[in-house]
């Protein structure tokens, strides 16, 4: 019998240079001051797209983690075996920077280029950005106590990656983890209960104690974890060793690895802290302020590699629907397969816009009082918006593979088993809109600083906007008169229905935001699609709904998507 021979099948997208090919983050790049990044990128993007780092990815999410707490003659050692992909990729990317460079390179735009290297790398694998990310945003909280960060920042920012465990001091590069969640509180980490006590004197900088469960620990093969406890003025943060500074091991236990829906190659552990010490980081009871300076980053991560998976999702959709035939046509030229890879590059460059315009802010906030204020509420905006949207495209995009999408040989079900994670990450959806308003309530003007990125000319997006620049005001005043001593009942009323629509709200700052940028940044074919689909609602509530007009534009925003030859 003869063998069947498969034909009119897609092939797979490798070798190929995933910032080359990117033109809207090239273009964001030269924008907002990146280009003397560009051979960085370009060198990265190279490896990141290649059939080696392809299978780097999927090994190490097919070898898992395994914990290891003993030695076979009964020592205890905690410590988590990672697959050597997981490695070869972990040292790539710190050797290109990802985790540093924005700390270690004083020129404009560091952020910017740092952001795009997590997100090139994230297209490629997931798993191992995490320990990146957080290493990355733990140089910000440390720099509240510069006595700690002098000692260990040079090490933490070094672009050797060193897998060994023994004591940080005897190590060429370090990674940072962090542990906050316990199994009773989630994201209100008030509600912890693990302690801390001073070994000597109390106060920033001090070693303590630390006692309790957490309940996930992320990449817990770290060399220091920051990490909340309450001490005798309140909640506090803490950089935990996971050796001692005397070179013995800490009293940092692992009790067991989470067997998650993805970021699998990723080991995230239930720890125990039995008697761990730990430098206090930043006075007593600032616990919350001081690990906010990390999460700030982090958050602005999770909407960047939200942005990723889109990106790479659409990019494999694109990929097989130009080899893919149907009914008498490639698929990527069949009309409604062509609106539903324009409206999904729509939301994919939209994602994108505002990741980068966020990142440009953390370059400019040290000197800029309204680039600070739009720092603080745009990485929240930008992280609810974006990290909700990445299910829904990566879900659109395997469709667009069929059944050959749905298999695990695809990279599709990776990306899609990450989409959900990143809005978990850092904040719940809920806890990101609470944290918009506590950012308005606290500091009124921070609204404004939005203001001057919401002056566009669009008349759809202009109606939009001064809807939109309405609740922001309504909102601050209901918020500043529910902030009184003593508000009134209906004070409080009104500040609990602008916490019940606090989701709509974020929603239509994020939108607004995104529509601007678009206006300003992309072609006319780009926004003009974006406004109509997203602001006016001339379109349908699922992907590939565009209104369909003359003149190409789904092909134009297709072929800008996409000009691989």
């Amino acid at each position: 019998m003869a063998i069947h021979v498969p034909i009119n099948q897609s092939t797979d997208l490798a070798d190929v240079n995933l910032y080359d090919i990117d033109a809207v983050l090239k273009g964001l790049i030269r924008l907002h001051g990146g280009a003397w990044g560009e051979d960085l990128l370009m060198r990265f993007g190279e490896f990141v797209g290649s059939s080696e780092a392809i299978e780097l990815a999927v090994l190490s999410n097919t070898n898992l983690p395994a914990l290891h707490t003993r030695t076979r003659f009964g020592q205890r050692i905690d410590e988590v075996k990672y697959d050597r992909a997981y490695h070869e990729l972990m040292a790539a990317s710190i050797a290109h920077g990802a985790h540093s460079l924005s700390w270690r390179d004083s020129r404009e735009g560091a952020h910017l280029v740092r952001a795009a290297l997590l997100f090139l790398a994230f297209q490629n694998e997931a798993g191992h950005c995490c320990p990146i990310s957080m290493t990355h945003a733990a140089i910000a909280a440390l720099r509240k106590q510069p006595d700690i960060a002098q000692r260990w920042e040079r090490l933490i920012t070094s672009n050797s990656y060193d897998r060994r465990s023994i004591p940080a001091e005897q190590k060429m590069g370090l990674t940072v983890g962090m542990s906050m969640t316990e199994s009773q509180g989630g994201s209100d980490v008030r509600a912890n209960l693990t302690t801390a006590q001073p070994i000597d004197q109390a106060g920033a900088g001090n070693l303590y104690t630390l006692h309790g469960w957490k309940w996930f620990c992320s990449a817990p093969m770290s060399d220091f974890f920051l990490i909340t406890a309450k001490a005798s003025k309140g909640l506090s943060c803490f950089l935990v060793p996971r050796w001692t500074p005397d070179g013995k091991r800490n009293n940092f236990f692992i009790l067991g690895l989470k067997d998650k829906l993805g970021n699998r190659s990723n080991a995230s552990a239930e720890i125990q802290l039995d008697g761990a010490l730990g430098w206090l980081i930043g006075e007593e009871g600032r616990g919350i302020p001081t690990i906010i300076e990390m999460v700030n980053h982090t958050r602005l991560d999770c909407a960047l590699s939200s942005a990723a998976l889109m990106r790479q999702a659409v990019l494999q959709a694109m990929h097989h629907c130009r080899y893919r035939s149907a009914f008498g046509k490639r698929l990527i030229d069949q009309p409604l397969m062509n609106n539903v890879l324009a409206d999904l590059s729509l939301e994919s460059e939209a994602a994108l816009q505002l990741a980068m315009r966020v990142a440009r802010s953390y370059d400019r906030a040290a000197s800029d009082e309204g680039e600070a204020l739009f720092k603080r509420i745009a990485s929240a905006v930008a992280k609810y918006w974006i990290c909700k949207r990445a299910p829904v495209v990566v879900a659109d995009a395997l469709e667009c593979l069929g059944g050959n999408g749905y298999v695990e040989e695809s990279p599709m079900p990776r990306l899609f088993r990450e989409s959900p994670l990143l809005g978990i990450w850092e904040g719940s959806s809920n806890v990101i809109c609470l944290d918009v308003l506590r950012a308005i309530s606290t500091s009124p003007e921070t609204l404004d600083a939005l203001v001057p990125e919401l002056d566009v000319s669009d008349s759809h997006l202009s109606r939009f906007v001064a809807s939109v620049k309405n609740d922001m005001a309504g909102l601050k005043k209901i918020l500043s008169k529910a902030a009184t001593a003593r508000p009134s009942r209906r004070h409080q009323e009104a500040a609990l229905n602008v916490e019940a629509n606090a989701r709509l709200f974020v929603e239509r700052l994020a939108l607004a935001l995104q529509a601007s940028l678009l206006v300003r940044n992309a072609p006319d074919f780009v926004a003009d699609a974006f406004i109509a689909s997203r602001i006016a609602r001339r379109g349908g509530l699922a992907l590939g709904t565009l209104r369909a007009t003359s003149g190409g534009g789904s092909k134009k925003i297709i072929e800008r998507s996409f000009t691989l030859a």
